[in-house]
């Protein structure tokens, strides 16, 4: 008898060793809206414990507007095609680059080929602007903590293949802000009394919503 659940231990933990190994990893690319014309690229590890994973991923937003006000005589450093317009002879880019880690959970197959994952976790943001005007160039950059969350809605083509569909929002924290130019090089800290509008015309995200399409490969 001693043998016998000696074995059945040895068999159950083969078992449950061999379906570890056999999990998928998940490979995803998207593109979308967040914030810009966006992109992002993931690893999804799904079913880690029960229906609990993790979801790394980076993603990348081409933002090339500032927040510029006629009515704001005292904002002239923003951008944005008002901006151009009235000066004359201006650029603006923009980007935001985005590092994620995240906590998933399966809601399962909700019909035939249709199955739904919710995510939350960290982010670590990567905000850069440019406005070049006058002849010189001033640019803009805040590195700020967050956190974020969605769902993502996928469609089995092939067990090897899914398309999806992801909807979220990611929130930043306040952190601190620095305009550099030819000559200066200036640091606004939150609390400063130009810190809010600063934020504001350069465009720095608070809350970044996201839409994003693309597909997944099963490992």
């Amino acid at each position: 008898m001693k043998k016998t659940l000696l074995a059945l231990a040895a068999l159950a933990a083969t078992t449950a060793s061999a379906q570890t190994f056999t999990r998928p990893v998940e490979l995803g690319l998207s593109a979308g809206y967040a914030g810009g014309l966006s992109g992002e690229a993931f690893v999804h590890a799904p079913y880690v414990y029960g229906p609990f994973g993790v979801k790394a991923g980076v993603s990348y937003a081409n933002v090339g507007n500032f927040n510029y006000d006629r009515n704001s005589p005292n904002l002239v450093v923003a951008g944005a095609s008002a901006y151009c317009q009235d000066v004359g002879g201006c650029s603006t880019s923009g980007s935001n680059l985005i590092i994620g880690l995240d906590g998933t959970y399966a809601l399962g197959e909700l019909s035939p080929g249709l199955d739904a994952d919710l995510y939350a976790g960290v982010r670590y943001g990567m905000f850069n602007r440019s406005l070049t005007a006058f002849g010189d160039t001033t640019t803009y950059s805040m590195n700020s903590f967050g956190l974020g969350g969605g769902l993502m809605l996928g469609y089995a083509v092939n067990p090897g293949l899914s398309l999806f569909g992801d909807l979220g929002a990611d929130y930043f924290f306040n952190s601190a802000l620095t305009s550099t130019n030819s000559t200066d090089s200036v640091t606004v800290n939150p609390g400063d009394a130009d810190y809010a509008a600063l934020r504001s015309f350069t465009n720095m995200p608070n809350v970044n919503f996201k839409a994003r399409v693309g597909v997944k490969f099963r490992l």
